[in-house]
């Protein structure tokens, strides 16, 4: 018998708090809160599947990133049976996918609000 909804939310919430701590090194945001994660899926038999993409597509430390968030949750979510990290680019990442937390540590490492900025300049 596979693992239970609550169980499956379980891990879930596991991932997304390793999640907030693996970084990019560019930016000093974590992936979750800089809104890199576009889905997390645990699957009844505990694997998981995380699509994530990257501020810029041509990145050019993309598999670094990649890697770092594949290995973070293999180490320290034991529930997972199998980790799958697929890169995405559609629907491009924007500012607007930051969470209110990455908002802030950005406002502070920035001087200024990123989203803001961003709706001000795209608008």
């Amino acid at each position: 018998m596979g693992l239970t909804i609550l169980e499956r939310e379980a891990i879930k919430n596991k991932v997304i708090e390793v999640l907030k701590n693996v970084y990019d090194p560019e930016i000093p945001v974590n992936v979750y809160d800089l809104g890199l994660i576009y889905g997390i899926n645990v699957d009844e038999e505990g694997r998981v599947n995380i699509e994530m993409t990257l501020t810029a597509p041509g990145c050019p430390i993309a598999g670094m990133v990649i890697a770092s968030t594949e290995s973070a949750i293999r180490e320290k979510v034991t529930e997972a049976k199998e980790v799958y990290v697929n890169l995405v680019w559609d629907p491009p990442w924007t500012p607007l996918r930051v969470t209110p937390e990455g908002r802030e540590a950005l406002k502070k490492l920035l001087g200024y609000d990123l989203v803001e900025e961003w709706i001000k300049a795209t608008s």
